[in-house]
């Protein structure tokens, strides 16, 4: 299964967290930095675009302000990233100048992404760089986002990143083996292949102990659900092995494969689905449940049981079924308030072209 699904990979994506790029004192490890900027520039010169999503500029910052642990405020640890993020990209220049590899610092916030416009120009800037044989190291904009306004995790970034281009990758290199079964055990395993993301996966996905990664396995399941809907693989495997990325290329077992599924989304349905914070959630009666999950029809009025949240013509918002959970996400075409009143009548609230299936 490897080799038929990693066949003709040529675009590839690679998250390297926090853990894989920093010593146990939390400061940058340049004998990890050089090795892995040694196997992403083996894959530039076979040939491949490749695009590094990078964290790190937080934990270099502590590291030069004298904090021990990730800071608990905002501002705390935008004043990391803003230091950080400079010794960063110092890092990774001199290392892949050794190359004859030109990069290019691409630092994103959620806003980006979610504004179809600047969504679109960020598209076009990531592929006219590849274009011209520059590798693009993409970060959040740490020192400037804002809460409610972040995209969460590097995992869901290069999720995003990935589903962006897209990518015909996504590799996450961390300090796991891959996402392991019976974790902590005498019979704990990494699980080879995962065809389906289901409650039993989500329980096998912890949080992270760790004093600078804000993940851990369980942000990483989520961007799988994201890159595998749309279409694109995903490896989780060890960013400490220093022929990882061959060995995944070559279908080697290595790491945790998230096949892709058989049908990849459009790129505006990408941009619906996954790239916004969802403003509101209409829970369906189980008839509107059945004609918009089974039978590909629009969201009529009179199937909208309950609203909840704010929003205006134009959102996101989920769509939930009796039982509240989430099953699909769309662009609403009257605000809340309207909705709430019944004054839409049996309009068409989500157009089916306006629609996106988890």
């Amino acid at each position: 299964m490897r080799s038929e699904v990693l066949r003709g990979v040529n675009r590839i994506v690679i998250k390297l967290g926090t853990g894989v790029l920093t010593d146990h004192r939390m400061r940058p490890d340049p004998v990890q930095f050089a090795q892995l900027v040694s196997q992403i520039a083996a894959l530039r010169s076979a040939g491949r675009e490749v695009v590094v999503v990078t964290s790190g500029a937080v934990g270099a910052g502590m590291g030069v302000l004298g904090y021990e642990k990730r800071p608990p405020s905002l501002a705390e640890r935008q004043a990391c990233a803003a230091v950080g993020q400079s010794r960063l990209m110092s890092t990774y220049d001199s290392l892949f100048r050794h190359f004859d590899q030109p990069i290019a610092q691409v630092l994103l916030t959620h806003e980006d992404l979610a504004d179809h416009t600047r969504h679109l120009n960020a598209r076009n800037t990531l592929l006219t760089l590849l274009k011209r044989g520059v590798l693009p190291i993409v970060n959040e904009n740490d020192a400037v986002s804002v809460t409610e306004l972040k995209f969460g995790d590097n995992d869901r970034l290069s999720a995003l990143v990935a589903s962006l281009l897209p990518a015909d990758l996504l590799i996450i290199l961390t300090t796991a083996d891959g996402l392991m079964e019976n974790f902590g055990r005498p019979d704990a395993r990494v699980l080879g292949v995962v065809g389906t993301i289901d409650a039993a996966i989500e329980a096998m996905a912890g949080g992270t102990t760790s004093l600078t990664a804000t993940g851990g396995m369980a942000t990483k399941i989520e961007a799988a659900k994201i890159v595998v809907r749309s279409g694109i693989p995903l490896v989780i495997a060890t960013g400490r092995r220093h022929d990882v990325v061959a060995r995944i290329l070559a279908g080697e077992a290595e790491g945790t494969l998230f096949p892709p599924a058989a049908v990849r989304l459009p790129s505006r349905k990408r941009w619906i689905a996954f790239y916004h914070h969802p403003r509101g959630v209409l829970t369906l009666d189980a008839g509107a449940v059945q004609a918009v999950r089974e039978k590909g029809r629009s969201l009529l009025s009179p199937g909208i049981s309950s609203c909840s949240g704010e929003f205006v013509a134009g959102d996101v918002v989920c769509l939930a079924d009796p039982a509240g959970r989430e099953f699909a996400r769309g662009l609403v075409r009257f605000d809340s308030a309207g909705i709430r009143s019944r004054s839409t009548g049996r309009s068409e609230v989500v157009h089916r072209d306006d629609l996106v299936l988890l």
